[in-house]
């Protein structure tokens, strides 16, 4: 079946206010997904195709650092709140990494004229400049709707001419995002490697607000190896895009860890990577959870958090002598899992948020807790 968004007529009722001046200016785009739907759009990013997995996120806020988290790599984000561009752009410091990492964006209304005292830019301008395109698709309720229905699938943004589809999921993109060095960063007693398959900045930051030494590693690093040189007290495996499975060297790492009894914590991605270690599996959500209000219960209490998320995959078989730690109020998928005797764990979510809600931002303390008890037991 194929949908064709009809409420987008190219006058100057749905032209952005900036268009008005310099209507040569308003070029159209279309995004195609694989089943043949189509919805035509306003451009107001680069004008160039791009391909990907369609996926809606359905947060209020938070635009630079979703575009800059590197688990949307290869996505095409759909924003479900009507209007974005509103607060412009933050300068790259505030960013959660250096560049753009989702393949497009797709909005119902973007605002050209940023009002915030951080903004250094308009969206728009920061898009061309990093070659990213963007539609104005006025409804963006009919497109999320139709991928809630019929799940994440593959679509493209073009314009004169036409490409292929791409199916990141198909690719091993944690290690096209991942660090290719070793970094260090503060002075603490207590040392964590941070295994980075696309590691948000936030994660960084805050480790290094609780005095710990940091040492971020690629993905494939091999942390036993004689090459090694440094000693560390836990390992924290970050968050990343794609499928979990395709990362198996870091997999391996963990496993090895595991044997070791190091203190060990995944996030999201990360979560993932851990339950496979340990002999569970993971699955594709039909269409993943990304926003700053998904609600996660506490399992064993009436405890609910809300928390940010980024994922397309989630954990379906729960290691042996691991227990469930979390699970997602809205579908009852999986959020966490922890050992019944040793200090490893995971969560799905993000507690280092960013943006979003901070509710579990305690996790980290749980994590250097765990770590300080294995020192002292030796």
């Amino acid at each position: 079946m194929t949908f064709i968004d009809t409420t987008v007529p190219v006058d100057e009722r749905s032209v952005p206010q900036h268009d008005l001046v310099k209507p040569a200016q308003v070029l159209m785009g279309t995004l195609v997904l694989e089943d043949g739907s189509r919805f035509e759009g306003i451009s107001f990013g680069y004008h160039g195709p791009t391909s990907g997995e369609v996926v809606f996120c359905t947060g209020m806020v938070g635009y630079p650092e979703a575009l800059t988290d590197a688990s949307f790599s290869g996505q095409v984000l759909v924003m479900t709140y009507p209007i974005v561009g509103n607060y412009g752009v933050p300068e790259p410091s505030l960013w959660e990494d250096y560049k753009i990492h989702a393949a497009g964006l797709i909005v119902s209304q973007y605002i050209d004229t940023p009002s915030h005292a951080q903004s250094t830019m308009s969206l728009g301008e920061w898009l061309q400049r990093e070659q990213i395109p963007a539609l104005e698709i006025k409804d963006t309720r009919l497109l999320t709707q139709h991928i809630r229905t019929h799940g994440a699938m593959l679509g493209k943004i073009v314009f004169e001419e036409d490409i292929d589809f791409r199916d990141p999921n198909l690719e091993n993109l944690v290690a096209q995002v991942s660090t290719t060095e070793v970094k260090r960063a503060g002075t603490g007693q207590t040392t964590i490697v941070l295994i980075d398959c696309g590691a948000k900045r936030n994660i960084e930051r805050s480790l290094l607000t609780r005095d710990v030494s940091l040492i971020t590693v690629p993905w494939d690093y091999e942390l036993f190896s004689e090459s090694c040189d440094f000693s560390f007290d836990g390992i924290l495996i970050s968050n990343g895009p794609g499928n979990p499975k395709m990362a198996q060297k870091t997999i391996e790492t963990i496993r090895t860890a595991m044997e070791r009894t190091i203190p060990t914590m995944g996030i999201c991605l990360g979560h993932q990577l851990l339950a496979l270690a340990a002999g569970g599996d993971t699955y594709k959500l039909k269409f993943g959870h990304r926003s700053q209000n998904q609600p996660a219960l506490l399992e064993g209490s009436k405890r609910c958090y809300i928390t940010t998320q980024n994922h397309g995959f989630a954990v379906g078989t729960i290691p042996e002598n691991f227990v469930s730690w979390f699970i997602n109020a809205n579908d009852g998928s999986n959020e966490g899992i922890r050992h019944l005797s040793q200090p490893f764990f995971s969560v799905q979510f993000h507690p280092e948020a960013a943006p979003g809600p901070m509710d579990t931002e305690w996790i980290f303390d749980y994590f250097i807790e765990q770590i300080n008890v294995a020192k002292v037991n030796g």
